[in-house]
């Protein structure tokens, strides 16, 4: 293809993506400036900027609005942004080589939270069309020389589904609707990252992210804004799932990082937002895991082969304030007989020991975590996990990421009690969690193991469990495209998780296209299957679910500034 040709298809693809999404009801006041922008015929054709960096910054234009609709359609059709000859190494030599490039794939190092990764993190590295065209600016120069930057995202999803019911997708995720067009999440960073190359002085860093959508409800911390889902069970709503501060020393080991606040929990191989994740749509491994945690974690790199990590939380999804604070009972019973109780019971001091290792070839790598460690009774998340994640590059092409875990939770009362029945669910109250005070998404109780010669279990609570088995098989066949297959087993004993006792089992397919390091889209397939009607309810409004299996074609597309 000619590339005048080419330069015009992708053009139209970049303003095709953005208008669509607006003409979805997304807030794109942002994007729908840079849609508008074409590419300045007098810069186009000058100089290539990836041949001759040196002309980047002519090549450009002088404005903000400029700058931004030149550097996105400079991008387009690469999968890299151009390099700077005289940067500074992104990566320090006594590291493993770097497992993956993104594009294609979410991620340059095998993920690990917790921490920016060690040795290999630096200020002002993400590649942001809004920082680019804010540069030549009193604020742009003034972030940069104090290594600060702002960027973020718009994600846009929607799917075609077997349910038909309002949240009837679920218990699968995160397409909670069927057959919508959703704003997935629009998210803000402002940060400031450490320099974890270098070796001859202390560095710090922040992160402060704010989201809003329908993916809000994935993230929700109790206490932080929860009102939305817990309380009103809104479609949209805002969360802050990352509120940290770091502090980055090279004199310890080859390298430790303290990070306190909200931090992303350790480890997943889907525990990231969007842009962090193969596909759409998330296993159901993830889905019913332990999302954040509030509190402090130590990442200590002893070679380049060993990473150990240490933390001290509230729970979680807790926040420090419901470590203390209680609410009145008004149904005091056997469970709970006191005129007050806590207003979340899993809100202790937690704690979270990891190891990490990356082979010399950084090929392959194991994570082995306890997170959120605590007495286990039963709380709103408090969810005692213990799993490992294992990744390996089989060649440029091939990679596979998986993770087993099993969690548990202490105390919960069981729904194949009598008394629990009686005095608990017929009364609406009497719990932390009964609809008197959680009205919506309230954690599930338990089916506890009945009796063999009745249909009643005599114990008012049991430990409910549940173990989940998720993997990822990837080729990509170029910088610029990437197909995974997702199989999935995942095992809620007790129902407390998803709300019914039951095997599942999820077959997906994706494929994630790049028009640029700036535009992703992620179309994919997926088959879900339980023991029993777990699809097509919606539990909140007392719908009950008439469906074993369901179909979800989904997609979305993901634009950066």
């Amino acid at each position: 293809m000619p590339n005048q040709i080419k330069q015009s298809a992708n053009w139209s693809a970049f303003t095709f993506t953005v208008a669509l999404a607006s003409a979805l009801g997304s807030p794109l006041t942002y994007a729908d400036e840079v849609a508008n922008i074409q590419p300045s015929n007098k810069v186009t054709g000058k100089c290539d900027p990836y041949k001759d960096y040196s002309c980047l910054d002519s090549y450009l234009g002088t404005t903000v609005a400029e700058r931004i609709g030149n550097y996105y359609s400079l991008e387009y059709g690469h999968d890299t942004a151009p390099a700077d000859p005289k940067a500074p190494p992104s990566r320090r030599d006594d590291q493993t080589p770097a497992a993956q490039t993104a594009p294609p794939m979410p991620f340059t190092e095998w993920p690990y939270g917790g921490t920016s990764p060690l040795g290999a993190s630096t200020p002002n590295a993400t590649d942001s069309p809004l920082m680019v065209g804010i540069a030549n600016t009193e604020v742009g120069t003034w972030m940069a020389e104090n290594n600060l930057q702002t960027y973020g995202w718009i994600n846009v999803g929607a799917n075609l589904s077997t349910s038909k019911v309002h949240g009837g997708n679920a218990p699968a995720a995160y397409d909670y609707n069927p057959n919508a067009i959703d704003l997935n999440q629009l998210v803000e960073y402002i940060e400031r990252v450490p320099d974890m190359v270098q070796k001859d002085h202390n560095d710090w860093g922040f992160r402060f992210s704010a989201i809003y959508g329908s993916d809000y409800r994935y993230t929700t911390s109790y206490g932080l804004g929860s009102y939305q889902l817990l309380n009103k069970n809104a479609a949209y709503g805002w969360d802050l799932p990352m509120l940290y501060v770091d502090w980055y020393t090279p004199f310890v080991g080859n390298g430790l990082n303290v990070r306190v606040g909200r931090y992303i929990a350790v480890p997943d191989i889907e525990a990231q937002l969007a842009p962090n994740n193969y596909m759409y749509s998330h296993s159901m491994t993830y889905t019913f895991d332990n999302y954040t945690n509030e509190g402090i974690i130590a990442s200590y790199q002893a070679n380049k082969n060993w990473i150990l990590q240490a933390g001290v939380t509230i729970g979680t999804e807790a926040t420090f304030n419901h470590a203390w604070q209680t609410t009145t009972n008004v149904n005091p019973n056997l469970l709970y007989p006191g005129k007050t109780f806590k207003v979340d019971p899993g809100a202790r001091p937690s704690g979270t020991v990891c190891t990490r290792f990356n082979s010399d070839d950084g090929k392959t790598s194991f994570n082995a975590c306890a997170n959120g460690i605590n007495n286990g009774e039963w709380g709103y998340n408090n969810l005692q996990w213990k799993g490992i994640t294992f990744y390996h590059a089989f060649d440029d092409h091939w990679h596979v990421s998986a993770e087993y875990y099993a969690e548990s939770q202490k105390h919960v009362p069981n729904l194949n009690n009598a008394y629990v029945q009686t005095n608990l669910i017929a009364t609406g109250a009497g719990t932390p969690f009964s609809p008197n005070i959680m009205p919506f998404n309230a954690p599930s109780m338990a089916y506890c193991a009945k009796n063999t010669t009745t249909t009643n279990n005599p114990n008012l609570t049991c430990t409910s469990s549940s173990n989940g088995l998720t993997g990822y098989l990837n080729y990509s066949p170029d910088p610029l495209n990437n197909f995974s297959l997702r199989p999935e087993i995942y095992k809620d004993n007790q129902g407390q998780r998803t709300g019914t006792p039951t095997t599942y089992h999820n077959i997906a397919v994706g494929w994630q296209h790049w028009l640029s390091p700036q535009i992703e889209l992620r179309p994919e397939i997926a088959y879900y299957h339980a023991g029993q009607a777990v699809f097509n309810g919606n539990s909140n409004y007392g719908i009950a679910a008439n469906k074993k299996s369901e179909t979800i074609l989904s997609g979305d597309i993901i634009f950066h500034w």
